[in-house]
């Protein structure tokens, strides 16, 4: 057999110091990876369960055209997702074009003017402050008079309980958890930290909707927020539940009222779920969510990886290797530009696709600032597949996501730091 090390020197073109400083993190991260091997273990099982009990077959992976009435395909993936995500429904479509997409069918098919949005963790993320209406857009939900109301986090990112109970009043219809960080430099947060929110919320507006954005969590944990009191959880299937596999698309899942309508928001009053042709991707879809728990798995690997380099050289990460995680997402925060950009670019040569191509920073629609993406992936704009981006300002944090599997995770991780070492910014 051929000798692994010698094989990535001389082939990716590391440094036998960076790749033995490397090596030697692996080794003390693997009770880790049994942790994770457990989990993963859980929601494959859950997973397979849910496609048996709903009798998939083959006849479910044909493709419909035009309106899309009657298909079989779509009509069976969603059941397969309410039952793994334990909701009354689901509504999981290729029309859906991405995360903010899905947020945007949610929050518009259950608000009304005169309504408000609470948003108990700090702003949301930076596409969905212009569907908000926290920064002027056309067609925002503030231009059809739905009010935006935000509670920040504690200086130790915990909730503020007191804050969040006086901003819940007699408008407050819905309440949206962004679980993941976003960009900013915060723990990402637990099911079970969800959970206590939403019990808190409910006991004092029982009726109010709360929505948890459930982007780059899905199967890091064996619960979601739907199984401790969400009404609502919303995702991309280009991210962690579309295994890799999906083209597009994204999933709202909840209790049946709610689902409906973001339904005939995202068609049309009267129509609902009972249009939406598939065009002969049912199958990606399905195949990909069965993948996912394992896809998954190797992304939080690659992160912990990442964490536990970057943490030994001095630099500050959130999650640190030994956090619980909840999402897939790994924060560096790397001090300046140069380094987020050398580091963006090595993740780039470690890509399957485009590894040729050389990321730089810059405009990009919907962010206040210059934006560095790296992402060589089978998907554009996957970041399930292995990817790393950053708003370039201070205090230059990084974020690190995806992999489908860990041993590509790996090596991207690899690159990164190669990278960095060959510009002579990180001594090892």
């Amino acid at each position: 057999m051929q000798d692994l090390n010698k094989f990535i020197i001389d082939n990716f073109g590391i440094d036998k110091k960076v790749l033995d400083f490397c090596l030697e993190k692996e080794e003390l991260i693997k009770d880790r990876f049994a942790e994770i091997d457990r989990i993963t273990e859980y929601n494959q099982l859950k997973v397979l369960r849910a496609m048996q009990k709903n009798n998939l077959s083959d006849v479910h992976f044909s493709a419909t055209t035009g309106y899309g009435y009657n298909d079989l395909g779509r009509d069976t993936l969603e059941k397969i997702y309410a039952d793994i995500f334990n909701t009354e429904d689901a509504l999981v479509r290729p029309q859906l074009i991405s995360g903010t997409h899905a947020l945007t069918v949610a929050l518009a098919g259950n608000l009304r003017p005169g309504d408000e949005i609470l948003s108990p963790v700090g702003v949301p993320y930076d596409t969905l402050q212009g569907v908000i209406g926290i920064r002027k857009e056309k067609g925002s939900l503030a231009e059809y008079d739905i009010t935006y109301r935000q509670v920040d986090l504690k200086d130790d990112f915990s909730f503020d309980y007191d804050g969040i109970k006086k901003a819940i009043n007699e408008k407050t219809k819905l309440v949206t958890i962004q679980r993941s960080k976003g960009y900013e430099w915060r723990p990402s947060f637990t099911v079970e930290q969800i959970q206590e929110l939403i019990s808190f919320i409910k006991s004092i507006k029982s009726d109010v909707i709360c929505m948890v954005d459930n982007c780059y969590g899905e199967f890091v944990q064996t619960i979601e927020p739907s199984d401790v009191g969400a009404d609502l959880i919303v995702g991309s299937l280009i991210k962690n539940p579309g295994g890799g596999l999906a083209p597009i698309g994204g999933y709202i899942a909840g209790k049946t009222e709610y689902v409906e309508n973001a339904a005939y928001r995202l068609t049309a009053p009267g129509l609902g779920k009972e249009v939406g042709a598939t065009l002969g991707i049912t199958t990606s879809l399905i195949q990909g969510l069965f993948m996912a728990p394992q896809v998954v798995a190797g992304s939080l690997k690659g992160a912990i990886f990442a964490s536990k380099i970057f943490e030994d050289l001095g630099y500050n990460v959130m999650p640190n290797p030994v956090e619980k995680r909840s999402d897939i997402v790994q924060c560096i925060q790397l001090d300046s530009a140069e380094n987020v950009i050398a580091f963006c670019q090595g993740i780039q040569k470690g890509a399957p696709v485009d590894s040729y191509v050389t990321p730089e920073p810059w405009d990009m629609p919907g962010y206040d600032c210059q934006v560095i993406m790296a992402a060589g992936a089978f998907v554009q704009g996957s970041s399930i597949e292995l990817s790393a981006d950053a708003p370039i300002k201070p205090p230059y944090n990084v974020f690190m996501q995806g992999g489908l599997s860990w041993h590509h995770a790996k090596i991207g991780v690899i690159t990164g730091l190669q990278t960095m070492y060959e510009k002579g910014l990180i001594k090892i």
